[in-house]
């Protein structure tokens, strides 16, 4: 039995590794023959991305967007392990944004106590935004697809009504930047000067420490037990008495609230205002980053750093004269690579586990009829 369990084990191991770098090559080869088409060499291209991309420079930048692509993986994995689908991470997280750089410009408090109160406002506003779409879903039943795409919606208009000089916003002196009240320097959260290298922010510290919360909470708590059940099977966690919609609307909750953390880093770090060219469109990143690390809190990491890197290098590739639409090729074959190689695994896997208890019945059935033999 030992040894049975032993086999399972290593092969299980495996399989674990086998996904990955199957994809990885599969990757490799789509996206060289992408860039042969191109009329490049995708040797030259590798080899001047791996080189650029492990430069000082590079990796300060990439650990930099590493941060905030992170933080929305994270805020998108929480969906999906109770089988939701949180699309409406984008304007979650430029809402509170929003709210956030309004309040912080406003507030005349020292530092120390500034910072929290601008991260606690973007985490409600997060919060209540997702909010909305959890309980119109367990109230009338309306998909989270459907409702948090029309929530995105409605938060870009309501910042752009709200982002004008005769509302909240402000024009720059040159006359072509819209922006909130800038925060004071005393509410700029701390950086790390590497020197040459350039300023590592230091909002990375706050995605860690989400990180390690989400995996406590998913893998070493009741909740997060409940949260993964419902996700499987809505009928066997209400059998065992979960509360299916409570447990719905919270991790509706939760997500909206991680969500509000994404726009932090560049608005605390960078920008430290609110204006019509912030980022947009990285929660729909931080949907292929879940994807890519298979909601695992290691894994969405390795994918953020993935896609900070492709983002680093390929950019630089246009300057080399390979075309600027790489970059999309590149991450979409890596993220479709990902998905069909798990697919290939997991259905070898489930094989290999049916072949294992058909020899272990026939084994069995075998056994009292030797046993006859021998009396």
């Amino acid at each position: 039995m030992n040894k049975l369990t032993s086999r399972i084990d290593k092969e299980r191991l495996l399989l674990g590794i086998a996904a990955p770098l199957l994809a990885i090559v599969a990757a490799l080869l789509v996206t060289a023959l992408v860039i042969l088409a191109t009329g490049k060499s995708p040797g030259a291209a590798f080899s001047d991305m791996v080189t650029y991309g492990f430069a000082s420079d590079s990796q300060v930048y990439i650990l930099n967007k590493a941060t905030t692509y992170y933080l929305a993986g994270v805020a998108v994995a929480i969906g999906f392990r109770m089988n939701l689908f949180n699309i409406g991470v984008d304007g979650q997280y430029r809402l509170a944004a929003f709210v956030a750089a309004v309040l912080g410009g406003a507030l005349t408090v020292p530092g120390w106590l500034a910072i929290p109160l601008i991260i606690l406002a973007a985490m409600v506003t997060g919060a209540l935004w997702a909010a909305i779409a959890g309980i119109l879903k367990v109230t009338r039943g309306v998909s989270e697809v459907i409702a948090t795409i029309m929530l995105n919606s409605i938060a870009t208009a309501i910042i752009g009504y709200l982002l004008q000089p005769s509302q909240l916003g402000q024009l720059d002196k040159a006359g072509t930047l819209v922006s909130t009240k800038p925060l004071p320097e005393s509410s700029w959260f701390f950086q790390i000067d590497t020197g040459p290298a350039g300023v590592l922010w230091g909002f990375i510290v706050v995605a860690v420490i989400v990180g390690i919360g989400y995996w406590f909470v998913l893998g070493r708590t009741r909740f997060g037990f409940d949260l993964r059940t419902v996700g499987q099977s809505e009928t066997a966690a209400a059998a065992s008495g979960v509360g299916v919609k409570k447990m719905i609307a919270t991790s509706m909750i939760i997500s909206g609230a991680v969500a509000g953390l994404i726009g932090m880093p560049t608005l605390l770090n960078d920008s430290h205002q609110f204006s019509n060219d912030f980022p947009a469109g990285i929660g729909f990143t931080g949907i292929a980053i879940a994807l890519l690390g298979r909601n695992n809190p290691v894994g969405i990491a390795l994918g953020a750093l993935l896609w900070g890197f492709l983002e680093r290098t390929t950019n630089h590739l246009e300057f080399q004269g390979y075309d600027k639409e790489i970059l999309g090729v590149i991450q979409g074959v890596i993220v479709l690579c990902v998905v069909i190689a798990y697919e290939v695994v997991r259905r070898y896997g489930l094989k290999r586990q049916q072949q294992r208890v058909g020899a272990e019945l026939a084994a069995r059935a075998a056994a009292p009829t030797e046993m006859q033999e021998v009396a």
